[in-house]
């Protein structure tokens, strides 16, 4: 089984890069080698959302605003 790829889409538009940066190396130093790779996509229109090989697993607008970093850990674990 492959290590999962995960991807953060953010807006550039809002100023969003620190959050999106910050949430990336919440993963990476909970996760380590356990992760294949966490990618920062820049978008806009208040874009935020995040993805584990394909599957969107967090939505800004569907979810109600940003993940605190146990919630996107616990909803990476689920997934990966």
């Amino acid at each position: 089984m492959s290590e999962p790829h995960i991807t953060i889409t953010y807006c550039t538009q809002c100023n969003w890069l620190l959050r999106a940066s910050w949430m990336a190396s919440e993963l990476l130093n909970t996760f380590g080698t356990e992760i294949g790779s966490v990618t920062l996509v820049p978008g806009t229109g208040g874009v935020f959302a995040i993805d584990v090989d394909g599957t969107q697993i967090w939505e800004r607008k569907r979810d109600g605003g940003f993940p605190g970093a146990p919630e996107l850990k616990r909803r990476v674990r689920d997934t990966a």
